[in-house]
């Protein structure tokens, strides 16, 4: 794993290694927290809810992190001030890929499709992200970057096919969402990496959750009128409370933090390329929580998914 030693306070790559394995394993797990939560509550509103509920832990959270080293390395401006009107029109539009695009397409699409085929189609995140970063510039595309893509994608197509999905799927809907979601958080990672060093992760982050929770709210309020929670809150399970709060604090708030972190060391495509473990890992919750079946052409599948990221790690190892 090749990391960027010129940004101040690189860490180990341990330190990274542990990051992402974690980071990977409670997005994970949010794919079944999510197709839960839409068990309780219409789509728009949990999709909605969450969003807004994530802009506000951001802003609870942040006071806490600022003590913390790891988020506190000088930048252009504090977390409230100092900042320049083109600084704003950045956090806007982060905040509107990365945050309501990503999450409210997401969140929507799993009300059509399943946890398999909405885990594959976030898991080809690393082809648009790699394809956006060669356009920008920011990236060269090597041969043995490009073959390790190939074969990463080619296991994800195995899992799709065993799992079923094409043009005639019923799950059309749920999927071409799930898609747009996807390209919007690539777009994200993308343009995230223009600017990652030039704000800490906390404060970069924070903004970008507060214009995103300020995109969603006007659908918050209106679903949160039309439901009646006001009168009904009582009645509502704590399992709808539980995968919010999960969805909201630990898939969205710390999850959009560290992975802003960790965009600051390694290359977009480098970072993306993990993703490609979450379809892998969804079929492995999918077995141990939901008595699916793994079959060993899922396996080879999973198992050309792990060695294309082998293989794209392989070609950014420092010398």
């Amino acid at each position: 794993m090749r990391i960027d030693t010129s940004t101040p306070g690189a860490p180990s790559r341990l330190t990274i290694g542990v990051s992402i394995t974690l980071l990977m394993a409670v997005w994970a797990i949010n794919f079944l927290v999510v197709k839960i939560g839409l068990h309780y509550l219409p789509a728009l509103a949990f999709a909605s809810f969450r969003v807004v509920a994530a802009g506000l832990f951001m802003l609870l959270v942040a006071p806490i992190c600022t003590r913390l080293p790891l988020f506190s390395p000088p930048d252009n401006g504090s977390l409230t001030t100092g900042h320049a009107l083109s600084d704003f029109w950045t956090f806007a539009y982060l905040g509107f890929f990365g945050v309501a695009v990503n999450q409210l397409c997401f969140t929507l699409g799993l009300n059509y499709t399943s946890v398999t085929h909405s885990s594959i189609i976030v898991g080809m995140a690393p082809i648009y992200t790699l394809t956006l970063a060669v356009l920008f510039g920011l990236e060269q595309l090597s041969l043995r970057k490009a073959l390790g893509m190939a074969v990463a994608f080619s296991g994800v197509a195995i899992l799709a096919s065993s799992a079923g999905m094409s043009h005639h799927s019923p799950t059309l809907l749920g999927d071409a969402i799930t898609m747009c979601g996807s390209l919007g958080f690539a777009m994200y990672v993308v343009f995230g990496k223009r600017v990652a060093a030039s704000y800490n992760p906390l404060t970069i982050t924070t903004w970008n959750f507060v214009f995103g929770a300020l995109i969603a709210l006007p659908l918050a309020l209106q679903q949160f009128v039309s439901l009646d929670l006001l009168h009904r809150w009582r009645a509502v399970p704590w399992q709808l409370y539980a995968c919010v709060v999960y969805t909201a604090l630990f898939s969205s708030t710390l999850a959009y933090l560290f992975y802003f972190w960790l965009l600051r060391y390694l290359e977009a495509s480098q970072l993306a390329s993990f993703s490609y473990l979450l379809p892998v890992s969804a079929f492995g919750l999918g077995i141990l929580f939901l008595g699916e079946r793994g079959s060993w052409f899922e396996l080879l599948g999973g198992a050309l998914a792990l060695l294309g990221v082998y293989a794209i790690e392989s070609t950014r190892r420092s010398p």
